[in-house]
């Protein structure tokens, strides 16, 4: 655990493939920080969860961080991404999209719908880690977030 770490990072990883699903939770799991992570396999189940929609979302947690794949069915991560700046409650949570596009039209879209950063799914095992590793390393490490529930 991290020095000053209390409590465990919440990370939910949305993401159609299981097989990513998988790599990006053990990449998770073998990083520096204790986290616990939580699985929507569309943008529907998603914002569900976010929103703590329906008998088995109602005690979700709020995450501190969402990996977010782009081309999934129901609902894409574009979508998630507009309804999450749209919603005063999900705006702030920081979003990195995590998907096999490296598009430059792909990139510009997720940052234009308010993405907090943008990683091109390594085909390499060990270098997919590394970037899980360095979102970790960056969102709990480095950056200073707002308390849940602050108001300007």
């Amino acid at each position: 655990m991290q020095q000053n770490q209390v409590a465990p990072f919440e990370v939910l990883i949305v993401d159609d493939e299981p097989g990513d699903v998988e790599l990006i939770r053990s990449a998770i799991l073998d990083g520096r920080f204790i986290c616990r992570t939580h699985v929507a396999h569309d943008g529907v189940e998603a914002m569900a969860f976010m929103r703590k929609e329906g008998p088995q979302h109602a005690e979700a947690v709020t995450p501190d961080l969402v990996l977010l794949d782009l081309n999934m069915p129901k609902m894409t991560g574009r979508e998630v991404l507009a309804a999450m700046r749209s919603n005063d409650h999900l705006s702030r949570i920081p979003v990195v999209v995590v998907t096999t596009s490296d598009v430059e039209r792909d990139v510009l879209q997720a940052y234009d719908l308010g993405a907090s950063g943008f990683v091109t799914k390594p085909v390499d095992i060990e270098q997919l880690f590394n970037a899980i590793h360095g979102i970790q390393d960056y969102w709990f490490g480095v950056v200073r977030k707002p308390a849940v529930g602050s108001v300007a």
